[in-house]
């Protein structure tokens, strides 16, 4: 479960750190209750909470944090498909009507709604807005507000994901000023958790506005910032709204303590990372273990000035991998998939280029219990002997790891049989030593956002060259990278498949058939598989956790048997580094983002910030 699309930064380039983690079901039906709700019936907070644990009475508000971007913005709505909006728009600028707690497993409570009823049998919930809730203009956010963002947000002016993740939505209705409900087509425990993470619009700014229009006109919202001033493609600065109407909230006390969010954008990250050295931004997310184990050192470092953090966390990673394009001809055979995920020798780059910092991808739910282990079990089979004439034999055996070159494993005998299953295939070596079936030559492009991969794919692009496959790798900058996964214009691309706790409606929009031609979707493999749209239902309707992991694993077999992706590495911590000027809570929270947590940060002392030097390259 939870869509994040949007959050911070546009999610198929840093989907995986936006998406907060979610978990937990037991019951047949969610829990009811005025201040939160959860899957499992729990709640850790009571109606009369102050603030979240993983907040701060420490905290005091001032000062200007300084963040970095990589690429650039060019419209200021981050919930349609063209174009990239401003990192942190929204976030910062709008609010759903609950907001998700960072250290249980999945429970929501009230943010603009502060009652939250569902009915009896689980086929609708209707939301009490708080009276006092206002837009940054002034006006009083209504349940006509909530109506109108969900009606454009399903239509097609907005990202074609809400119509697959809010499809069992049926209607929504104003009751009066103040009172919403939302009526379910059919019952899914989910769904009165999702309508809680809608962005609550401004209907009379969009009707001024037109939502569709993807221009830099500055948007009305609720949230506990305001756009102060922005310098399309180089920064943006945001500015709290003394008038917040939620800065008392329980959920919001200890949070957005900055007087000023200022992001700068930078075209390179090595050149983002000497300008977080000089002091020309705050805090920074790292995810190159070359740079973390190499770069994070200096006489800053050891006089304390700058921080170097490993933060961990309790949430699941996913899968990363190099995703082969289905619609592609060249990847119809699983043969091949097969044969160019042996050539990868995962060992030697995390000895020689990771500094041994990872652990291997073995899952579509690495990390968590969710990830298929052995042979199915009961449960699972349970499952999976009805779809059994449409599976491969192999996900009804122990589940196989990824290839390994360990002893006795080597590199050499994962390229004997990659090659063997290529002749199989129908590929021979040519007289040039490249593959060829049917005079075409084997050849296949890697598409990249970062030149930071670069140095990942070379070994690879080695190997795969003495099985006579040709790999160009090729990196663009972050908009056209955007569009072309937007439109699958791609053979390979690394992406990562978050999952939360909770896997649910989103799993429609990453593997299932009607998700496969939709632009923009998460579909990037083009999965069409009846057998994986079946299995995907099972997780949406599970009603309990033993349910859930049943339905999870039995996808998770059926995924890794497809062989869709080259398996890559993941890690159960964040790699971070901030000036000494911040100052963070002492209890870090169990389901987060490293970026989403820095929101209740604070600045102790402003003069502690250091005064960045002048440099030759510019962000």
């Amino acid at each position: 479960m939870k869509l994040s699309f949007a959050a911070t930064r546009g999610w198929a380039v840093r989907f995986s750190l936006l998406l907060l983690l979610l978990g937990g079901l037991s019951g047949s039906l969610p829990a009811q209750a005025a201040h939160g709700i959860s899957l499992d019936g729990h709640l850790k907070y009571g109606a009369d909470f102050q603030r979240f644990a993983y907040t701060s009475e420490k905290a005091v508000v001032g000062g200007t944090l300084t963040l970095h971007s990589l690429g650039t913005f060019d419209k200021m709505n981050p919930y349609t498909l063209k174009g990239t909006p401003p990192d942190l728009l929204a976030g910062l600028l709008f609010e759903t009507l609950t907001i998700q707690s960072m250290d249980e497993p999945f429970a929501q409570y009230g943010l603009l709604a502060k009652d939250i009823q569902v009915a009896a049998d689980g086929l609708s919930v209707t939301y009490q807005l708080h009276e006092q809730a206002r837009f940054s203009d002034g006006t009083p956010v209504t349940a006509e507000d909530v109506v109108y963002s969900f009606n454009v947000l399903r239509s097609d002016k907005a990202h074609p994901l809400y119509q697959s993740y809010w499809q069992d939505i049926k209607a929504v209705q104003a009751l009066d000023k103040m009172r919403v409900r939302f009526e379910f087509s059919q019952k899914n425990r989910e769904l009165p958790m999702i309508t809680g993470e809608m962005p609550v619009l401004n209907r009379a700014f969009y009707a001024k506005y037109p939502f569709e229009k993807g221009d830099l006109t500055v948007p009305v919202g609720s949230g506990p910032y305001v756009v102060e001033a922005f310098d399309p493609g180089k920064s943006i600065t945001y500015r709290r709204n003394a008038q917040y109407w939620g800065k008392a909230l329980p959920v919001r006390r200890g949070q957005y303590n900055y007087a000023r969010i200022v992001v700068k954008y930078f075209k390179d990250p090595v050149v983002a990372l000497e300008g977080f050295k000089a002091g020309e931004f705050d805090f920074i997310f790292e995810n190159n273990s070359k740079q973390w184990a190499r770069d994070y050192v200096g006489e800053k470092f050891d006089q304390g000035r700058i921080r170097k953090e490993s933060l961990p966390h309790k949430q699941g990673a996913g899968m990363q991998g190099w995703i082969f394009n289905l619609r592609r001809p060249l990847f119809q055979d699983k043969r091949v998939r097969q044969a160019l995920t042996l050539a990868l020798d995962f060992e030697w780059s995390n000895e020689n280029l990771f500094h041994n910092q990872y652990r291997r991808s073995d899952s579509y739910f690495s990390n968590s219990d969710l990830a298929a282990q052995g042979k199915p079990a009961a449960e699972e089979l349970a499952l999976l002997e009805p779809l059994r004439g449409q599976l491969d034999p192999a996900v009804f055996a122990a589940v196989q790891p990824p290839p390994s070159t360990a002893a006795p494993g080597s590199l050499r005998a994962n390229l004997r049989r990659a090659a063997e299953l290529l002749k199989e295939a129908g590929w021979q070596l040519g007289g040039d030593g490249l593959l060829s079936k049917g005079g075409q030559p084997f050849k296949v492009e890697m598409l990249l956002s970062s030149p930071a991969f670069e140095r990942v794919m070379a070994p690879y692009a080695a190997n795969l060259k003495k099985l006579g496959v040709e790999l160009n790798y090729r990196t663009v900058d972050l908009s056209l990278y955007q569009r072309r996964l937007d439109s699958f214009d791609f053979d390979m691309v690394v992406h990562t498949f978050a999952q939360s706790q909770s896997p649910g409606n989103e799993q429609r929009d990453m593997w299932q058939s009607a998700s496969a031609d939709i632009q923009g979707s998460r579909n990037l493999i083009g999965l069409k598989d009846p057998a994986v749209d079946a299995l995907v239902e099972k997780i949406i309707y599970a009603e309990s956790r033993e349910a859930l992991r049943t339905a999870c694993r039995a996808l998770d077999r059926v995924l890794l048997a497809g062989h869709y992706l080259v398996p890559n590495w993941y890690l159960n911590y964040y790699r971070v580094a901030y000036w000494h000027h911040l100052q963070r809570p002492e209890q870090l929270p169990l389901y987060y983002s490293a970026e989403g947590w820095l929101f209740s940060w604070w600045i102790r002392d402003p003069a502690l910030a250091p005064q960045p030097s002048l440099s030759k390259e510019k962000p």
